[in-house]
């Protein structure tokens, strides 16, 4: 739809409705997004600077390989969203919420994640090093090679998620919610044996 040389900037998109558009290497640079709705949208190796995401909502669509440079999703929603490859810098995620979707391969270093929301996530070797996730919901997430290096999950609920590859002696856990399962490819992970309780 438009050209790898297009910006749009400065412009008030505020509670606009994008349904089934699709955007190529467009920078979208101090754009208001505020309350937008997209719905099965396309944006690829697009750029978004300083853009405003509050209380918009995505169902459906596509943010393939793109780069978001210090904009703000405080209460933001995606719903079966595809993120892949994109990467995050700068940017607020307050209230985030992200329902399903596949974020593989997405570069959340240092992010500011405390409280966001992540459930039945594809999270499939995202970078999350350095994040911050204190409190936050990884529920029912594909979290299998990771990078979690110096993460901090205090107080935050992985339960459900697949940790394969994860090394726990490389993230900040305490407090941290887990179920059975998990318990178990942690400590094997650690180096222990675990072994069958035994019956009385």
């Amino acid at each position: 739809m438009t050209g790898a040389e297009d910006t749009i900037a400065g412009e008030d998109w505020y509670g606009r409705e994008l349904d089934s558009v699709e955007y190529t290497g467009v920078v979208f640079d101090h754009v208001d997004f505020t309350e937008l709705r997209s719905s099965g949208a396309t944006f690829i190796e697009c750029v978004f600077r300083t853009v405003r995401f509050n209380v918009s909502e995505h169902d459906d669509s596509a943010f393939v390989n793109c780069r978001f440079e210090f904009c703000n999703f405080f209460d933001a929603s995606f719903r079966r969203c595809k993120v892949t490859g994109s990467s995050f810098s700068g940017c607020e995620f307050s209230l985030l919420k992200v329902d399903r979707g596949n974020w593989s391969f997405v570069s959340l270093r240092r992010a500011e994640l405390r409280g966001a929301s992540f459930e039945g996530v594809r999270l499939r070797e995202a970078d999350l090093s350095g994040a911050r996730c204190q409190e936050a919901r990884f529920e029912g997430c594909d979290l299998s090679a990771a990078t979690l290096t110096g993460a901090d999950l205090t107080a935050a609920s992985i339960a459900g998620s697949d940790l394969t590859g994860v090394d726990p002696s490389e993230v900040v856990l305490r407090g941290t919610v887990i179920d059975e399962r998990q318990a178990v490819v942690l400590a094997e992970a650690l180096g222990m044996v675990v072994v069958p309780t035994a019956r009385a």
